[in-house]
């Protein structure tokens, strides 16, 4: 088995920040309906909040958490990218694309799994989206 199997298993059985936080700024949850994988995320932030002329560009991810049920990849991939946001500033994480979760997986996907991989980002940016 290569390592990035190993890895992406490994973070599928023992996920890192899986629960629920106090109080979170921000929690949003989404499913993909296809394959039935959920994902929710729940987000405290630090920093200025937004005005009238910025958005949550000055906030960064203080806490983070996701719960939820679904494939290998879905799951393991809100692992990753659950520990790669901490302390990223929302501005960072919005920007972040298809390439970036496809990187820290290390390997390749068909469409539809690629769609499993993408399910905690879309959800993040949701999430970010509700800020103030």
């Amino acid at each position: 088995m290569d390592i990035y199997r190993e890895l992406i298993l490994d973070h599928y059985k023992h996920p890192h920040n899986f629960g629920h936080l106090p109080r979170p700024d921000a929690k949003i949850e989404e499913g993909n309906v296809t394959c039935g994988d959920r994902i929710v995320i729940e987000i405290k932030t630090k920093g200025l909040p937004a005005q009238a002329d910025k958005t949550m560009r000055e906030k960064t991810i203080e806490e983070i958490k996701f719960s939820g049920e679904g494939c290998v990849i879905s799951q393991a991939s809100a692992s990753l990218l659950t520990d790669k946001v901490k302390g990223m500033k929302t501005r960072d994480i919005m920007n972040m694309q298809t390439k970036d979760i496809l990187a820290m997986l290390g390997t390749t996907l068909t469409p539809s799994r690629t769609k499993c991989a993408m399910l905690a980002l879309e959800v993040l940016q949701k999430a970010i989206g509700l800020l103030k």
